[in-house]
């Protein structure tokens, strides 16, 4: 019973962080801040400069995240440069004030435009404004600048020795335990299938469908980022393609299930359907090493022959039977792959060049920076309303709510999350300091275990990071012997009045709506669709060889921008008609971003090399639809985009010998018809359907 539910748990914590990232980086925040203070001790300083040191270590540890240790180290040595500056400036200016004032409402408008350059941008940024932050926090004055800089040095050292010595990122292992959560992950979608298929589907089970099937594509995600590294470009791309498909099956199968179950089943049938899929889930809940081994058991093999019995007078439940085998092929496949195992081939070029950023530009991160600017301004205001001591509390509030907001409603959902979980943490915060009582050792243990959980929660809830955030600076309040319930109400006070002001400079300066961003994400998307859709007529005509799986990843990405952007239209607070909108919107782009893999997945060059012209003139069309929705996108409102136009079945409905082909072809159609379906979101018409099938 005992080793049942640690064996839960880990499947559990496996499947919430594929490979551990969070839980490395959390580890690495504590563990710096641990050597920070250590290395410092001998130098015999207050605990306001030890208190530097640890929090240079931790933000350097939660900020830096370049994608090789080169890039981190160099970020590591600029962020101590531009420490040393914000260390230095918020000392002087807490000497000369409103200077301080003044300089940390700029400071904003710099950490916020930074977010153009990249994960090096927002690290260099977010670390110079919170060194500013706890300087004031700390009350640090000029005198301290020269040992408030060695403090800085040793803790961004202290996180260096962490992050390169003793808890180095081991890709292999990192790879490993991805897979592993791919496992877990997997089954999870196997088992919704189960209990959607018992319950013969209820709205319930269909939402675990969904859940499930999206942690499995964050899965999917990680191994595709995580594969170059440990398996090298070749592998790396052959890898990519058989995960595609091992995701396309799973997802085929939830079809099939949720198809199945409103069907007329016999309770034989459905016992056994059942029990196929809790065979099937028993097989690859295992450690992903001896996985290959599964194509040599006896289960695997009548699996298969199962499966593949089907015909046109095809059983009830046969489509779940063969779907089912069709995922054990895949999974099979793609774990031969990762194992190194190169009998499988594919030809894939290599990855092409990111596009850069400008470094000055006028566009929705410039208008966010003056926004910020203004918010901040506004929050200095209101803030020292509140307290003329603490007012910083309110600026911090601003920027943490514009980081990472591209419109004026996400910065509002930034707000709310941020002044409950501040609310939350204040009882938190509260709790905790009666229970250490004034023991130091107790309240250092604390307060390591709320930087843990602020760091591990910080990329899955913002409302639980707060939380931590407000219930550690409890903690540090009562370890400076400045603790009390009324600073903790200031700190709500102060944080009401940041979310207030930056929402008012969000929606009143320049406003950036969620439509038009997400008009401009759309409009982007279909851009990346566009360029798929030509790449991938070019590799199956044989006219070049491309790499169709990196173009469906780049929609990938498009489509994840397009559901962050979208999250305010479909958040529980937003309580107007436009919650319908936005979800039809965001499922509609899903199913694109979905059609596009299956297409990249079966791809192949020259597979339609005998039907070149008539897939150029098929692919052809799709692309202009493609772009009359984009000029309709583009110009809201307006008119003369012209009408979608439907297959009329002639380039899909020759009979082709070939099942891979017809796949492919039958792909390109879907995602055509989801194509036609986002434009009805948009108030683009379509002709009326052709009477003739696609075949």
């Amino acid at each position: 019973m005992i080793s049942r539910i640690t064996q839960a748990t880990t499947d559990r914590l496996v499947a919430s962080d594929p490979g551990l990232v969070r839980l490395r980086l959390a580890f690495s925040a504590v563990l710096s801040i641990v050597v920070a203070v250590l290395a410092i001790l001998p130098f015999h300083q207050p605990l306001t400069i030890t208190l530097v040191a640890a929090i240079a270590a931790m933000t350097s540890a939660f900020t830096v995240n370049d994608s090789t240790s080169g890039q981190q180290a160099v970020t590591l040595l600029l962020g101590l440069v531009l420490g040393a500056a914000s260390l230095t400036a918020a000392s002087v200016g807490s000497a000369v004030p409103p200077l301080d004032s003044v300089v940390f409402v700029l400071l904003i408008f710099v950490a916020v435009y930074a977010q153009r350059f990249g994960s090096r941008g927002i690290a260099l940024g977010s670390l110079s404004f919170f060194l500013f932050f706890f300087a004031m926090f700390l009350q640090t004055h000029l005198k301290q600048v020269p040992v408030l800089l060695l403090a800085l040095t040793i803790g961004i050292a202290a996180n260096a020795v962490v992050r390169f010595v003793l808890v180095r990122r081991r890709t292999d292992a990192e790879f490993l335990r991805i897979r592993r959560a791919f496992r877990a992950r997997l089954a999870a979608v196997v088992r919704a299938a189960e209990d959607h298929l018992a319950v013969g589907g209820s709205e319930r089970t269909r939402k675990r469908l969904r859940t499930t099937n999206s942690r499995m594509h964050e899965s999917v995600l990680l191994i595709e980022d995580t594969a170059p590294e440990v398996t090298g470009a070749d592998s790396a791309n052959r890898l990519r393609r058989r995960a595609i498909e091992v995701e396309l099956a799973v997802q085929w199968l939830t079809i099939t299930v949720q198809r199945t179950c409103a069907e007329d089943l016999d309770e034989d049938v459905r016992e056994d359907l059942i029990a196929r899929m809790r065979r099937f889930r028993s097989l690859i809940e295992r450690d992903p090493r001896e996985l290959p081994l599964i194509s040599e058991t006896e289960e695997f093999s009548k699996m298969l022959v199962e499966g593949s019995r089907i015909d046109e007078h095809a059983a009830p439940g046969d489509g779940v039977r063969r779907a089912l085998a069709e995922l054990a092929l895949a999974d099979v496949r793609a774990q031969r792959v990762a194992e190194h195992d190169v009998s499988d081939t594919a030809d894939d070029p290599a990855d092409p060049d990111e596009e850069k950023s400008a470094a000055f530009a006028y566009d929705n991160q410039t208008r966010s920076a003056i926004q910020a600017v203004v918010g901040g301004g506004l929050a200095v205001l209101g803030g020292e309303l509140v307290s003329s001591q603490r007012w910083y509390w309110a600026v911090l509030t601003v920027f943490v709510v514009f980081i990472g907001s591209s419109s004026a409603g996400a910065t509002f959902v930034k707000g709310v999350r941020r002044l409950g979980g501040t609310l939350i943490g204040i009882v938190g915060g509260l709790l905790l300091t009666l229970v250490v009582s004034g023991s130091v050792p107790a309240t250092l243990a604390l307060i390591l275990v709320c930087v843990f959980g602020m760091v591990y929660m910080a990329r899955v809830s913002q409302v639980i990071m707060a939380f931590f955030i407000t219930s550690m600076l409890g903690l540090l309040y009562s370890l400076l012997g400045t603790f009390s319930l009324e600073v903790l109400w200031i700190r709500v006070a102060e944080t009401a009045v940041g979310a207030a002001a930056g929402v008012l400079a969000a929606v009143v300066i320049m406003p950036v709506r969620t439509r038009a961003v997400m008009l401009d994400d759309v409009s982007a998307l279909l851009d990346e669709l566009d360029e798929f859709v030509q790449k991938a007529a070019g590799l199956l005509s044989g006219a070049e060889n491309v790499s169709v799986i990196e173009k469906s990843r780049d929609l990938d990405r498009a489509v994840d921008k397009v559901r962050t952007t979208i999250e305010p239209l479909t958040h529980p607070v937003n309580l107007s008609s436009r919650r319908d909108y936005g979800w039809h919107v965001l499922t509609t782009v899903e199913t694109i971003a979905f059609r596009a893999r299956h297409v990249a997945a079966r791809s192949q060059a020259g597979l339609l090399v005998d039907e070149a012209d008539r897939l150029l003139l098929y692919t052809g069309r799709i692309r202009e639809n493609i772009a009359i929705l984009g000029k309709a996108i583009g110009d809201p409102g307006g008119s003369g985009h012209g009408t979608l136009v439907r297959d009329d079945g002639t380039p899909v409905a020759d009979r082709i010998d070939d099942p891979r082909a017809r796949s492919v072809l039958t792909s390109l159609g879907h995602l055509d018809e989801t194509v036609i379906a986002l434009g009805r979101a948009f108030g683009v018409g379509a002709t009326d359907p052709a009477p003739s099938g696609k075949g």
